[in-house]
């Protein structure tokens, strides 16, 4: 199959599969939430369009996106998000229902519109492989395209990398807590919109989840949905016996929920129907929502084991992240899936991350930032990850070209404007747990290494920093 041929299977794959996320994401008016997505940009990102285009500015620039410092008791991020890019600026226009909003507001001449209209993105993007472990001032994602170009996509490339590299992160520890026990999201309810509940359903995946409670989340990504019944079912009956005889004979294999009452009188419940249902009792799990979990699920095991019922699993929920699994695992408590909602679906306890998108080349020649804490080396960069008897020992950053030692991490999502690749959440949670296994070991802990994992500047860098702070008139580092 030619090159040519490959690139094009994969725009049309690129298309469709937007196209179909699109339809399934509409709001309540009938009308598409992504139908005006070139608008999911700043202001101020416009206006410095309008003025590179009246100074005829329009050499092309490298744009690397990176964060600064690791957040609280995290030791590695997860890099995520790339496809959503990808499909962005696959489909990178303006329509006429855009350009006329941007008319009205008086701000932007008829010329700029005109131009806004023609424009399409024809740059460059290259980016770490979806799954791939990162570390401060590490660029994740870089833009090599006009200025103009460059600039517009800011705000929505931002977005998507910074949010789904949280939640996947988060998600992976939480996966690492739970030392291969299920891990379902069940998050959706309490999400910051129906974007974050589906990139969050996605992100669990990815880290080595089992799966979510959302449907339109297994829909659009396929992945395992689960789920069985909520309180209000055994509520909306007289008797809690009655809903579980119920339930069960409707489905055979499910889990009960045993907590609406009093937990362990709904496990006695649940072995009594065994006991009435004998061969035909298929149930295949038990869920405790509240309470003690550790000392339920320890009460829970030993009532089943004594009625016979060891192949009945124990599902925990209600207020779990990976600081309280952990706690449960080392308690003991035989536990052998958990639903992780809220605090997982909102990254609680570290929802952000010193993400930047910055300018580091135009029209050939490198470009720095010397603020204070934000300091940025110029040129555009390539991450070099080296390797030794299978563990990740260090990274280096050096200038793109530069024959240094280690794995080069950035790889090419867009040629011309053109994917010429698929971004297959399947190969990206394979590749994450292949870069688990290669970190060194005092980095899988839940909170901060007192020895971060090393990442260098090249020598190089240094020098190309110092030769424009020089230029600049402000001396070496």
């Amino acid at each position: 199959m030619s090159a040519n041929t490959e690139e094009q299977e994969g725009l049309d794959y690129m298309r469709a599969a937007q196209s179909s996320t699109d339809a399934q994401l509409g709001d309540a008016t009938g009308r598409n939430i992504n139908c005006n997505r070139a608008l999911f940009t700043d202001l101020y990102e416009l206006t410095m369009a309008q003025a590179y285009q009246a100074e005829h500015m329009d050499q092309l620039a490298v744009f690397e996106l990176a964060f600064r410092e690791m957040p609280r008791n995290r030791n590695y991020i997860v890099a995520a998000g790339f496809q959503d890019v990808l499909d962005f600026l696959t489909g990178f226009h303006f329509s006429g229902e855009d350009l006329g909003f941007l008319s009205k507001s008086g701000d932007f001449s008829e010329a700029f519109l005109n131009w806004l209209e023609r424009l399409r993105f024809t740059g460059n993007v290259f980016a770490v492989p979806e799954g791939t472990l990162v570390f401060p001032n590490e660029p994740l994602l870089q833009v090599i395209a006009p200025i103009t170009e460059g600039q517009l996509i800011e705000t929505f490339v931002l977005n998507q990398i910074h949010f789904q590299s949280v939640a996947s992160t988060k998600a992976a520890r939480v996966v690492a807590a739970a030392q291969g026990r299920t891990i379902v999201d069940f998050g959706s309810r309490r999400s910051h919109g129906v974007d974050a509940a589906l990139k969050v359903a996605r992100a669990t995946y990815l880290a080595g989840g089992d799966g979510t409670s959302n449907v339109l989340a297994g829909k659009i990504y396929g992945i395992p949905t689960f789920g069985t019944m909520a309180h209000s079912y055994i509520q909306a009956h007289d008797e809690e016996s009655t809903s579980f005889d119920s339930f069960a004979r409707l489905y055979p294999d499910t889990t009960l929920l045993v907590d609406t009452y009093d937990t362990l009188a709904g496990v006695r419940k649940v072995i009594e129907l065994s006991q009435k249902l004998g061969g035909h009792f298929q149930v295949r799990a038990v869920r405790l929502d509240s309470g003690d979990l550790g000392s339920l699920a320890v009460d829970t095991r030993r009532m089943l084991d004594e009625a016979g019922l060891q192949r009945v699993k124990i599902f925990a929920s209600s207020g779990l992240d990976e600081y309280k699994i952990q706690d449960l695992m080392s308690s003991g408590a035989p536990i052998d899936a958990f639903g992780v909602g809220t605090k997982l679906a909102v990254i609680a306890d570290a929802p952000d991350l010193d993400m930047a998108y910055k300018l580091v080349e135009y029209g050939g020649k490198g470009r720095l930032k010397l603020s204070a804490k934000k300091l940025l080396y110029p040129g555009r960069k390539q991450v070099f990850r080296q390797i030794e008897n299978g563990q990740m020992v260090r990274d280096v950053i050096g200038r793109f070209d530069e024959p240094l030692a280690g794995e080069p991490l950035l790889k090419p999502l867009m040629v011309r404007g053109q994917p010429v690749t698929r971004i297959e959440l399947t190969e990206s949670r394979r590749r994450l747990q292949s870069e688990i296994k290669r970190l060194p070991d005092h980095l899988h802990g839940l909170q901060s290494a007192p020895a971060p994992y090393p990442v260098h500047f090249s020598e190089q860098l240094k020098s190309d920093l110092n030769a424009i702070r020089r230029e600049l008139g402000f001396g070496d580092t």
